[in-house]
């Protein structure tokens, strides 16, 4: 029948069924499952899932940074983590350590040339994606945040799938043709059923460190007002800030070196803010 040889379609969903038995088995050693998304790119999306990552390690817990930014992956640069992975005990894949509480995992990690293309269509992101969470040894984790490319592509898709549970976390600027884009993800988010835990205005001013006033270099406001019109959590604002993007290139913690800056504060209370929102689910 069809075009099964035979045994084969029987050792096929033999096979599928083993696999999500193995998805299964490691989200349950994880409490929440975070994925950021950004309608376009540019607006710091990942900066602010590192970030996040880092005021959550702070606060003492276990969190997994998980790269599905298969062609432009940026964790590792901003964690300032590199080398290859490797084997655990458990001849599962460790995740690379950043600090005792995050850990994380990237495509650049099996990379031997950091610089080569990732060439790769639909399927193959997401078995990908699928082996970020079954072959990786996450142990038990308080938080998994899983940074996607920007968009509503295969990458996303395949999280949401793979992970049902995942809520997501938006990130915009506040200048209209971002916020354009970010309207989609949203609806992208509702039409797959996705729970939006709330969306974060990256960006949100500059503080002149010379006069303290503030220039809203990509206008104000315009993410809570997006947020609010669509009824989603709105979970803060983070300035810009130079030692950001500084911190960001040279795998420098921000909220470490810069403590008492603004954009730290904020983040640090857009932590405790999820911290909240998760723990009411």
């Amino acid at each position: 029948m069809g075009n099964c040889q035979s045994g084969s379609c029987g050792d096929q969903n033999q096979a599928k069924q083993q696999q999500e038995q193995d998805v299964t088995n490691a989200l349950a050693k994880i409490k929440h499952k975070l994925i950021v998304m950004s309608g376009k790119g540019g607006v710091g999306k990942t900066s602010v899932s590192v970030n996040l990552a880092i005021a959550l390690g702070a606060r003492g817990f276990k969190v997994g940074i998980m790269d599905v930014d298969l062609h432009g992956p940026d964790v590792p640069r901003m964690l300032g983590i590199q080398g290859m992975a490797s084997a655990s005990a458990n001849q599962k894949i460790a995740p690379m350590p950043y600090s005792e509480n995050i850990s994380a995992i990237s495509m650049e990690y099996f990379m031997p040339n950091k610089d080569d293309a990732v060439i790769w269509r639909g399927p193959l992101k997401h078995s990908a994606i699928n082996q970020f969470i079954t072959d990786i040894d996450w142990g038990n984790l308080d938080f998994l945040i899983v940074d996607s490319p920007p968009g509503t592509g295969d990458e996303p898709l395949s999280v949401a799938q793979t992970i049902p549970d995942a809520k997501a976390i938006i990130v915009t600027t506040p200048q209209e043709v971002a916020l354009s884009d970010v309207r989609k993800s949203i609806n992208f988010c509702k039409k797959i059923n996705k729970s939006i835990l709330g969306m974060v205005e990256n960006m949100s001013g500059y503080v002149c460190p010379h006069c303290g006033k503030t220039a809203d270099l990509f206008g104000s406001g315009g993410g809570e007002a997006t947020a609010a019109k669509f009824g989603v959590a709105f979970l803060g604002r983070v300035p810009f800030d130079p030692n950001i993007v500084h911190a960001g290139d040279n795998g420098i913690s921000y909220q470490e070196k810069y403590k008492d800056s603004a954009g730290a504060v904020a983040l640090g209370a857009i932590a405790e803010r999820v911290v909240a929102l998760v723990g009411q689910a």
